[in-house]
């Protein structure tokens, strides 16, 4: 049998000057090449993903093509690839992975140019298609995590256990040109590189897409795996720091020790995804690795000032440790980027008003703690991992006339502004109008108030004066209509970190 030969494609989701390592289908195409070969698309380099994509049809002969998607304003590329491959190629099986078809698996087989879908990881499951594939096998209920459609009827197969392998070898970034052209300038340094060490988290949020995605498991890299990575990027590369795409960075503190070793070896200035419990409980010796390894910024999920509101999406950790942690993170140096998730569906002025004060409490402890301020958007509930579906009542999701929310059954609709909103937290069903505006109002006088340290566009002197002319309104707690500092960020236009990353 010839061996297979597969083209992956990333749709176009950000900026070219935004545009970080395509990491996941970096490690596809390392496992693809064991037994075959395979070539990169990175829409957010090419920018014309579809020509880029046909040009590359035309100059080699593909098994198949996967597609990378996750929801929001990567659905309208996605879609417009993938129809573009079905008319240039129509014998050519195009397979969707990522968050997408993971957690809405149903709605993307519903379109006629996705044919087959992998849920969660890809490494084992895409090879062992591509391989039934070109044994021309009709029966496919044997590859775990595929979904497919047999005779027009979706076919779910069993989910498949992730790993975390190891080949020994660093990822295939040759595959994207010039690697280097992907280390970004950024406040951590110079040549900021992407990098995802562990995968997975072991906690269960309700409303968290990887908590769908994973079930409550996670794998984190053996220490010499980490070391190669890293000295690959640091001395092969040139990078001078790392924005770790980790789900959730500290996992258990002896696990986290020796990686932490590592890094504060490499001295790498870096920002990560954490959880503030369990850097509370991080003992003295191990922050003063965490201190020498040069962590600057570590983005927490506080979600929430209600307990009660904790407890319901089973986050598993409590407002006050949310208070701890900026206080703990202000005597180490590292700066805590809080992200709260505001007008959830039941009491959504009444929780959204709180948070406000939570916040304002949080940055009286700790000045620079960075704020992200998201609409409350949870999935629904077939979405959830197979484990958590129908375990417990979670809060009804009405629409402002009270009535169910219907969520979208085929990825066009996904396309719809007020759907490619909710999928970014920034819109929901049941928010009003003044309240949706109370927001913004309130989160443009935080951030003029605050500059963030991320933003290394704007001039410090704009700054300082964006950050006097909010003062008034913060202190007084004048948020509404803040038609100056609008004005004003029109000129200025201050970096908004939940938009555009780091």
């Amino acid at each position: 049998m010839t061996p297979s030969n597969t083209l992956l494609v990333n749709p176009t989701v950000t900026s070219r000057a935004s545009a970080r390592f395509p990491l996941s289908l970096l490690h596809l195409s390392a496992a693809l090449d064991r037994n075959g070969s395979s070539r990169i698309v990175d829409g957010n380099v090419d920018r014309d993903v579809v020509d880029a994509t046909l040009r590359a049809l035309g100059e080699e002969r593909f098994d198949a093509v996967g597609i990378s998607v996750m929801g929001g304003p990567q659905m309208a590329p996605s879609i417009a690839v993938s129809k573009a491959i079905r008319e240039y190629r129509p014998d050519l099986p195009i397979v969707w992975g990522g968050y997408f078809p993971t957690l809405y698996t149903d709605t993307a087989l519903s379109a006629p140019y996705v044919d087959y879908a992998i849920r969660g990881q890809g490494e084992e499951s895409l090879p062992e298609l591509l391989a039934a594939l070109g044994r021309g096998e009709r029966d496919l209920s044997r590859i775990g995590g595929l979904s497919w459609k047999d005779d027009g009827v979706v076919v779910h197969n069993p989910n498949r256990r992730f790993s975390l392998d190891d080949s020994g070898i660093v990822l295939p970034y040759d595959k994207l040109g010039d690697p280097r052209s992907y280390l970004a300038r950024t406040f951590l340094g110079r040549r900021t590189a992407a990098h995802q060490a562990a995968i997975g988290c072991r906690f269960r949020c309700t409303f968290c897409g990887v908590a769908a995605m994973f079930g409550g498991a996670t794998a984190l890299p053996a220490t010499a795996r980490l070391e190669r990575d890293l000295g690959y990027l640091k001395h092969q590369l040139g990078a001078d720091s790392i924005q770790f795409f980790d789900h959730n960075f500290f996992d258990r503190e002896a696990d986290m020790v020796p990686l932490l070793e590592i890094m504060a070896k490499l001295e790498l200035p870096w920002w990560c995804y954490a959880r503030s419990d369990a850097l509370l409980n991080l003992s003295e010796s191990t922050w003063k690795l965490v201190r020498k390894s040069r962590l600057r910024m570590a983005y927490i999920g506080a979600e929430s000032p209600s307990g009660a509101m904790l407890k319901e999406i089973r986050k598993g950790t409590r407002p006050d440790q949310t208070l701890e942690v900026a206080e703990l993170c202000r005597r180490h140096g590292v700066i805590p980027e809080l992200s709260f998730m505001v007008a959830p569906p039941v009491n959504t002025e009444e929780e959204t008003l709180h948070t406000f004060e939570f916040i304002r409490e949080l940055k009286k402890i700790n000045p620079q703690s960075e704020i992200i301020v998201y609409i409350y958007t949870p999935l629904p509930e077939g979405s959830k991992h197979e484990k958590e579906r129908g375990k417990r009542a979670s809060m009804p999701l009405l629409d402002l006339n009270g009535d169910p929310v219907v969520f979208p059954t085929s990825p066009e609709e996904w396309t719809e502004r007020r759907w490619v909103d909710y999928a970014c937290h920034a819109d929901a069903p049941w928010l009003s109008d003044d309240l949706r505006r109370h927001i913004q109002d309130f989160v443009t006088v935080l951030r003029c108030r605050f500059p963030t340290v991320q933003d290394l566009r704007s001039p410090p002197w704009a700054k300082r004066g964006l950050s006097a002319m909010a003062a008034w309104r913060y202190r007084r707690r004048r948020y509404d209509r803040p038609w100056e500092l609008n004005l004003a960020n029109r000129l200025v236009r201050l970096r908004m970190p939940q938009v555009s990353g780091l």
